[in-house]
């Protein structure tokens, strides 16, 4: 399952995906793995969430992220939930030009049957066609 959470800068969507990140911890079984580009939000999350910078791994561009959301699925078994916060911003390119990368994202977590949210700074009406059914 692929989940798109949008809205404009400011809108709380930062808040919203930390607050499904702890609420998922109360049922989860396998591993649960946060993956933003700033440690700000760190100390906001349980302690059963993997939190990853990807600053810390020099992940630049939509290929680059791609790449490391894939290892980091690879490398559990177990893993139940993903969640990407400002995914356009660390891939460095607008959402409606980021259909490959929502395309892959949404196939892994169908076939690893994971719980996938991500984040985007853009209304809803603004959300490209692609990517309208993951709202």
């Amino acid at each position: 399952m692929l989940k798109i959470i949008c809205g404009p800068k400011g809108s709380g969507k930062t808040k919203k995906i930390i607050d499904a990140a702890n609420a998922a911890v109360q049922n989860a079984k396998g591993h649960l793995a946060f993956i933003t580009d700033t440690k700000r939000y760190m100390y906001d999350l349980k302690r059963d969430i993997r939190f990853i910078d990807v600053s810390d791994y020099s992940v630049a561009g939509e290929d680059a992220l791609c790449g490391f959301i894939k290892g980091v699925i690879a490398g559990s078994y177990d893993n139940e939930y993903v969640f990407v916060d400002g995914i356009a911003r660390i891939a460095g390119k607008n959402i409606k030009d980021m259909a490959q990368l929502i395309y892959m994202i949404d196939k892994v977590s169908e076939m690893r049957n994971l719980n996938t949210y991500l984040t985007c700074s853009c209304a809803p009406e603004d959300l490209p066609e692609f990517a309208q059914k993951y709202l």
